[in-house]
């Protein structure tokens, strides 16, 4: 079983990414405990969504890109990948964005700069280590994350029985649906899509053998579940955190910056810290998977595979991390670079659940391993709600 556990959890750090940390510092902060329930939700559809397209990738050998681009006539496919390669340079911008805030809170290093120092150190990584070495990495800046809010929790009262209420009643307080939906924007991204159906392959098999396939099929689901119930924990925490130290002070927090430093006169300057280095792991180890899934994307486009030392797969790498990069420079208020980042996913997502769940309840594509009725309807109805919300969500961003 431990064989298999890796991929799941590069998926993870896609949904803790340094967006998440604002969308649940400012549930927590305004609303206690009471949000709680859309994590809950939202990790549910992920889940099945995640399951979903990895089989795609097991059955297949192929990404969810590379079978686009196979099963799609050509411009379309152009167009539809196209989508994907903006949404993952608007994902790179956040996450680079994530760690540069935290390199100016740790050490105060400009905003910019600090971007500059980020990409750099996310390109040495990518192009030096092997996927299983990278895996290793994420593993453990996931370790760290976790153990850091472990850390901050301890710190604090939690009022857990009203955190329980909170992950099982559904509730909507007064001016709560931009954060419910943000919540929801920052949990499902389409990078992790294509990502995971990537990465999934890196444990090899022979598609030839039927038991070998349905081995690879339950194991990725253990895989699946526990990784993102490690990151419905991570996230829960972040609420858990806000309400407990911010809420029960009726303090507002709405930045990343702003949480640092309000936690210090309340639980101490070691806390702050820990905030610091957790959001920076946070920042590094979700920049890496988008910049996976963005090589992904582009090598897809050509029918190839992710290879960091394939020239499709090093264009599409660099080319996704730089632009998102240099979008920052363009920017003058970071918190609004993090929110133009989510109107554009808000935008994208359906688009790559909906191409998502045409290829895996084809015959043509799957075989025997199509979606089922009851898994389509299923899926359908996901892929409804996240179009609904998500278009919601941009309303909300173009009436603020």
């Amino acid at each position: 079983m431990m064989g298999y556990i890796g991929p799941g959890l590069l998926v993870t750090v896609g949904f803790i990414d340094p967006g998440n940390w604002a969308s649940n510092i400012a549930a927590g902060s305004e609303y206690g405990y009471k949000l709680l329930w859309m994590v809950t939700l939202s990790t549910i559809m992920l889940i099945l969504l995640q399951h979903n397209v990895a089989h795609l990738g097991i059955v297949t050998g192929d990404c969810l890109s590379e079978a686009a681009q196979k099963h799609l006539s050509p411009w379309l496919s152009k167009v539809v990948l196209s989508t994907g390669i903006l949404a993952t340079v608007s994902t790179a911008l956040a996450e680079i964005l994530g760690g540069a805030i935290a390199l100016n809170l740790l050490l105060h290093l400009p905003i910019k700069l600090g971007s500059l120092l980020v990409l750099a150190l996310i390109i040495f990584l990518l192009f030096t280590n092997t996927y299983r070495r990278l895996e290793k990495w994420i593993i453990g800046f996931v370790s760290i994350i976790g153990i850091s809010f472990l850390y901050e929790l301890s710190l604090e009262p939690v009022n857990w029985h009203e955190a329980v209420s909170g992950w099982t009643t559904v509730q909507f307080p007064g001016g709560s649906m931009p954060i419910i939906m943000s919540v929801l924007g920052a949990v499902v991204m389409p990078h992790n899509l294509f990502l995971h159906s990537e990465v999934v392959q890196s444990r090899q098999w022979n598609l030839e053998d039927e038991t070998v396939i349905k081995r690879q099929l339950k194991y990725e689901f253990a895989d699946t579940l526990f990784s993102m119930t490690v990151g419905w924990a991570i996230n829960s925490a972040m609420i858990i955190l806000a309400a407990a130290t911010f809420f029960t002070n009726h303090i507002a927090v709405e930045e990343l910056g702003q949480a640092q430093q309000m936690l210090v006169p309340i639980t101490g300057n070691l806390a702050a810290l820990v905030f610091g280095i957790a959001l920076l792991f946070s920042g590094i180890s979700s920049t890496m998977t988008a910049g996976i899934a963005g090589g992904s994307i582009f090598a897809g486009m050509f029918g190839e595979p992710y290879d960091i030392r394939d020239r499709h797969t090093r264009v599409g790498v660099i080319g996704i991390l730089t632009a998102g990069t240099l979008l920052i420079f363009l920017i003058r208020d970071p918190f609004a670079g993090l929110i133009y980042s989510q109107m554009l996913l808000s935008i994208q997502l359906p688009i790559t659940v909906f191409l998502q769940i045409y290829l895996t309840s084809s015959k043509r594509v799957m075989g025997k391993y199509r979606n089922s009725l009851l898994h389509n309807i299923t899926l359908w109805a996901i892929a409804i709600v996240l179009t609904v919300l998500n278009l919601m969500l941009f309303k909300s961003y173009l009436a603020g």
